[in-house]
């Protein structure tokens, strides 16, 4: 039997916000919140999920894994997800790449892959 994917754990300086932030974006819901954790998923018992940790160190380390999203109308996500605090990255890529470099709130990069065509 294999491994089924169950969660992505994320260091956060407020696991509260962040975790937050993430459901709007990905439309789910929060199923747990403390001061120290938030966790979200697609529904209850909902796999997988995204927990948010408080993350006590000094300094957050760079990100060593990051979500991509497939918007169906890239154009009005983009729009979407920069209202809603993220802003881009720049990156040296061709400007008709597969892809848009975003970060959250609190700088964690993310990217919006072009839909299928």
């Amino acid at each position: 039997m294999g491994s089924r994917w169950y969660a992505l754990i994320v260091d956060a300086v407020d696991p509260e916000r962040l975790g937050r932030w993430w459901a709007e974006v990905l439309d789910h819901r929060v199923e747990s919140a403390s001061p120290r954790e938030v966790v979200i998923g697609p529904d209850i018992d909902g796999h997988p999920r995204i927990v948010f940790n408080l993350h006590d160190g000094e300094e957050l380390p760079r990100n060593r894994l990051h979500l991509d999203l497939r918007p169906d109308d890239l154009d009005a996500e983009l729009e979407r997800l920069v209202n809603m605090g993220a802003r881009h990255v720049d990156v040296a890529e061709p400007e008709n790449a597969a892809w848009v470099m975003l970060a959250d709130p609190e700088g964690n990069e993310f990217c919006i892959i072009r839909p299928k065509r």
